[in-house]
């Protein structure tokens, strides 16, 4: 094609056209990189050319619906050049564009033609002088050509943005939009304006928030109030036109999340001594995070408490971190994220880590020189493994007047050291303080590169702790609560409560406790008594009897004793009173056992071991007499079985048909009494006869019986009981001329008219004891064995 050319540029294989700068060796890299070449977009540079030419030769191409369209060209302040851009139609598959641009400079029409172009897209070079005319046509060889017009001044296609970068932040309502515009817009864009509309709301009008005032919008950022936390927005930008950008074309559109107001939750918080790394332990976090809330993921930021650099941020995922750390305090935030919003922070301050197995005591030692000065040692030869330390120390925490206690932030101190296995520290960035207690700590760490700490996360070992005093003074308060108890004739126990830590104001080296013995003659004396710091009880022992002592404490350190404590009066117990009360302690045991031992000891014997009594000892024992035999058998007949008692003795005459002579038995007596005749026998069982029926049967006399052999009654060794009688105490008291097994026969009442008929019979048979219960006339009288 006449006019166009082709230049390679070796730095960003750019290609452009050069028709004056051909040459040879040029023509041979063409040819070796036809390939590449041809792939590139060839620019079209501006040919003059006539207006009527153009005009003949385009009459066919016109403006249709379906053909090229929204022909724009625009351009920066600061360039000639200009960009025009279209979009292609839809008749034809191949399309080649030519652009014609004219203008009218000193009355005369210049023209300008850029031809087989294959893009939507050309640079154009115009006067700033005059209007122009731009015509692009689509096939223009074809009679389906089709074409589309712009025109306009020059300063019209002064165009500025769309932005190069947004970036939003949400927060209480509010959307801070913060713009990055291109390099060349920056001089000569002054305000812009921001249009939201919530996301999916299809009827609500965008809002807009102009920057003319400049209150809510400066040059780079923009506030849109009043959002609503919780919903979605679609957000343009464009700058506000002025005399050096006449377009401002609407940014495309942003998508701004939902704001995020809820603080992640911690779920899981656990820490561990790593045994495989000595002065390190690992911290495990888990949190949640309401799903409601849209967050891309987490921001996680952690610094050492003491302020040392650096305070790092880790971006996570997942609700979850591990870090491996030194003993150190730190502060830890985490925070949850999306593209506009960052949620509310949970903070976390975790401690200075206590109890880590590496701190053996004896590890450090510290000597300090003054107040901006001290030297710390440690034991162990660590230049061999290590060169850079780092050095923490702070005041202890106290506990005054019921707040809660609260520690110092520390002071640090980084050092390089490869000679000696000590380091002066000087000057200090805060001067110590006395009567203060220091808590002071050594780090190594394993880069030799720099002392500096690069990470927080596994990047230091913690060496050992020890503790120090600039200066030390003695207590200014005693040990409070003081007791005693277990008060006895000697000694005598004593309770305190310790000293509060900020008023030992030293290393305390122990108790001392101070007692006074008043003497009776007025006089006292006093002694003291040294205990160790950990002890908050004492027995004071080598007292006098009944003697009053008064008691206090004071703590010391190396600087001296404190305070006093307030004193604590007592009095031993004396010794005469003690015996006295040691005499009236048994006298009362006694009188109580004496008193209430016997009844307790009857009624636990009746319980335990009931008695039996002793048939012997019965009062109701009757003696048998031979005399009264007569006597009783003529009662007997007579007798009413309803009016007997329990102490009438009964015998029962068995009848026998074959025999018709009775044998003589023995009669049993109730005398006990030796000096009992038989006269006062016979006459007893008469009397007795005699209540029960009223008279003497009249069958039974004296000569009916035959003579009987008289037996002594003292000499009888039976005893008849009226409670009860065995067989065998009954045989053992017959008379001994009685053969054991003889048997008094039972007498019954029979009939009036058969009353003759009763008779004696040998063999004894039955032996029993009347009740007392009545029993009618016509029953037989029962016998017991």
């Amino acid at each position: 094609m006449v006019g166009r050319g082709f230049h390679f540029d070796f730095l960003d294989l750019k290609c452009s056209s050069s028709a004056s700068h051909s040459h040879l060796f040029i023509l041979g890299l063409l040819l070796v990189y036809y390939k590449i070449l041809s792939a590139c977009v060839q620019a079209s540079d501006r040919v003059k050319c006539g207006s009527q030419n153009i005009s003949s030769r385009y009459h066919h191409c016109g403006i249709h619906l379906d053909g090229v369209h929204d022909l724009d060209c625009f351009g920066k302040h600061s360039s000639l050049r200009k960009v025009c851009v279209w979009k292609p139609g839809k008749r034809t598959s191949e399309k080649i564009y030519t652009l014609i641009t004219q203008q009218q400079h000193r009355g005369r029409n210049h023209c300008g033609a850029y031809y087989n172009i294959t893009g939507v897209s050309e640079e154009i070079t115009i006067s700033e002088s005059s209007d122009v005319t731009v015509e692009v046509f689509e096939n223009s060889q074809s009679i389906n050509c089709t074409k589309a017009v712009f025109s306009a001044s020059p300063k019209s296609f002064l165009r500025c943005g769309p932005p190069d970068k947004v970036i939003f932040s949400r927060h209480s309502g509010r959307l801070a939009v913060n713009v990055i515009w291109p390099e060349l817009d920056k001089n000569t864009i002054q305000y812009y304006s921001v249009k939201y509309i919530e996301q999916g709301n299809l009827t609500q009008n965008q809002s807009l928030v102009q920057s003319y005032n400049g209150v809510n919008c400066t040059i780079s950022n923009c506030t849109v109030e009043d959002l609503k936390s919780s919903l979605v927005y679609s957000v343009q930008i464009r700058c506000v036109p002025n005399d050096k950008c006449s377009q401002c074309p609407w940014s495309e559109n942003y998508t701004v999340p939902s704001e995020l107001t809820t603080q992640p939750v911690i779920v899981v918080h656990e820490d561990t001594d790593l045994a495989e790394r000595k002065g390190r332990w690992l911290l495990y976090l888990t949190w949640k995070f309401p799903a409601k809330e849209l967050h891309d993921g987490f921001y996680v930021t952690v610094g050492k408490a003491s302020g040392e650099a650096p305070y790092e941020r880790m971006n996570t995922s997942q609700p979850e971190i591990r870090l491996i750390l030194s003993s150190s305090a730190y502060h830890l935030t985490i925070r949850a994220v999306n593209n506009a919003s960052t949620s509310p922070a949970l903070n976390l301050s975790i401690p200075q880590r206590q109890d880590m197995t590496s701190m053996g005591a004896g590890k450090l030692n510290v000597t300090v020189h003054s107040n901006t000065s001290f030297t710390i040692y440690w034991k162990d030869n660590l230049i061999k493994n290590y060169v850079c330390y780092s050095v923490e120390w702070t005041k202890e925490g106290h506990e005054k007047k019921g707040h809660e206690k609260k520690g110092h932030e520390a002071v640090y101190m980084s050092f390089y050291q490869d000679v000696n296995n000590y380091r002066t520290l000087s000057p200090l960035p805060e001067p110590l303080e006395p009567y203060e207690r220091y808590s002071i700590t050594l780090h190594t760490r394993p880069n030799k590169e720099t002392c500096n700490m690069e990470h927080v996360n596994n990047s230091e070992i913690t060496y050992g702790r020890t503790q120090f005093y600039f200066t030390e003074g003695s207590p200014i308060s005693a040990p409070i609560n003081i007791s005693s108890y277990n008060v006895m004739l000697n000694s005598v126990m004593l309770q305190w409560s310790s000293i509060p830590e900020e008023d030992v104001r030293g290393f305390l080296l122990g108790y001392i406790i101070y007692y006074t013995e008043y003497h009776h003659d007025g006089t006292s004396t006093e002694r003291n008594i040294t205990v160790d710091p950990t002890l908050n009880s004492y027995e004071l022992g080598d007292l006098k009897g009944g003697t009053a002592y008064e008691v206090q404490i004071s703590g010391f350190t190396q600087a001296g004793a404190g305070v006093r404590s307030t004193a604590n009066l007592f009095k031993t117990d004396d010794q005469g009173f003690s015996n006295l009360s040691g005499v009236i302690a048994i006298v009362a045991v006694v009188a109580t056992v004496l008193i209430f031992g016997p009844p307790i000891i009857k009624r636990a014997k009746g319980i335990l071991w009931p008695s039996i009594p002793n048939p012997g000892n019965s009062n109701a024992m009757q003696k048998i007499e031979e005399p009264c035999v007569r006597e009783l058998l003529e009662s007997i007949h007579t007798l009413k079985v309803e009016e007997w008692d329990t102490n009438s003795l009964q015998i029962v005459e068995k009848e026998d048909a074959a025999s018709t002579l009775p044998s003589m038995v023995p009669l049993l007596c109730a005398s006990e009494d030796e000096a009992d005749s038989p006269e006062m026998t016979r006459n007893w069982i008469q009397r007795e006869t005699e209540d029960a029926t009223g008279d003497i049967p009249p069958n039974i006399t004296a000569e009916t019986l035959p003579d009987i052999q008289q037996t002594d009654p003292r000499s009888s060794p039976l005893a008849f009981p009226s409670g009860y009688t065995t067989m065998e105490m009954f045989q053992q008291g017959m008379p001994q001329g009685v053969p054991a097994d003889a048997s008094v026969t039972q007498a019954t009442e029979s009939d009036p008219e058969d009353t003759d008929s009763t008779v004696v019979k040998s063999g004894l048979d039955y032996i029993g004891q009347f009740s007392t219960s009545p029993i009618s006339d016509s029953e037989e009288m029962s016998a017991i064995l």
